[in-house]
């Protein structure tokens, strides 16, 4: 899996008492202060600035600290090794940090041409469609971007997301997530329930490239109190997968994924993946709601087009739907 020359990945360490403590065992802060080489002092204050980033961390005198549950930290090299032999050779650098305000952010961000996969273990203003807020809660989910440069191709990016989607769903799917499904046009559910979700950015560096930046957050192992501020129904992949790998290991699968799905696209465009979509596809003869500026129409969704457009039947008129935010009426589809 070589890199290029002068190029190496770049892993922050995590805090050292958040290291120590993510056994959630009980640790006494003078033993803590002792092993990490710090005052009793320092170790209250790096607990205190813990608990600011949203982690639970319970206090008992005489037993010392412990998380409210252990914590499965990201590791870059374990992240590395679950890459394919063609992805690994990709990758040009893996990014691991501990804080961002967004993944896609960080790697839009990085103008060298390289190709960068960003992994934080929490995002303090992750970005959903629309610029919607994305839950990131501390070391718990998969918070992920993809920068890539592309020879341009105008108008065709449109169906990446879902060409993406599909590749993610099959490693959710490997994993034991049966009831895995896709909602156009970036949406990944299990049930019901929306479990992730894709944005795409691209940006025209020159007549000759498109910089491309793919973002996945995925629910894995989020705490129920952390996802008050979601205002629909979300579930996550420990719900599902009882022996659910380490998140460095979903984390080396998923870039795997994306970056193969990416390379795949860019050849062949979003046709190749149109069957695999229907394999998933929830919303399939569904009864939905298309909310536009302009108004709402109704209809039943009827598949994916060779485009990525969405196919939805009105009474018998098909018509193809490039954009647009769509909602599932739970009816019974006519026709």
């Amino acid at each position: 899996m070589s890199q290029p020359v002068g190029v190496s990945d770049h892993i922050e360490a995590p805090d050292p008492v958040l290291a120590a403590l993510a056994d959630g065992a009980w640790h006494r802060g003078p033993v803590l202060a002792e092993a990490l080489g710090v005052t009793r002092a320092a170790i209250s204050a790096r607990i205190a600035r813990l608990r600011q980033r949203g982690l639970a961390i319970h206090s008992v005198t005489g037993r010392g600290y412990r998380l409210a549950g252990p914590l499965d930290l990201l590791n870059g090299p374990a992240v590395r090794a679950a890459l394919e032999v063609a992805a690994g050779r990709m990758l040009d650098q893996l990014v691991v940090l501990q804080s961002i305000d967004s993944t896609n952010s960080y790697v839009g961000a990085c103008e060298d041409g390289l190709t960068r996969a960003c992994l934080a273990e929490q995002q303090t203003a992750g970005r959903g469609r629309d610029g919607r807020a994305w839950v990131s809660p501390m070391a718990a989910n998969l918070y992920l971007s993809v920068g890539r440069d592309l020879a341009p191709r105008a108008g065709a990016l449109g169906a990446l997301s879902l060409a993406i989607g599909v590749a993610v769903a099959e490693v959710l799917r490997d994993l034991g997530a049966a009831d895995v499904g896709l909602k156009w046009p970036n949406d990944l559910w299990i049930g019901r329930a929306k479990i992730g979700g894709i944005l795409i950015e691209a940006r025209a560096e020159a007549t000759t490239r498109t910089r491309l930046v793919a973002g996945l957050g995925l629910n894995l192992a989020m705490p129920r109190a952390a996802a008050a501020p979601i205002d629909q129904a979300w579930t996550r992949l420990a719900d599902h997968v009882p022996d659910l790998p380490a998140r460095s290991v979903i984390a080396g699968r998923c870039i795997d994924a994306v970056l193969r799905a990416i390379d795949t696209f860019a050849l062949n465009g979003f046709v190749v993946f149109q069957s695999r979509w229907a394999g998933f596809d929830v919303l399939y003869g569904q009864a939905v709601t298309l909310f536009e500026p302009g108004g709402r129409r109704h209809g039943v969704a009827r598949g994916v087009a060779a485009d990525g457009s969405l196919i939805l039947d009105n009474d018998g008129t098909y018509e193809r739907i490039y954009s647009g935010d769509l909602s599932l009426r739970l009816r019974a589809p006519r026709g």
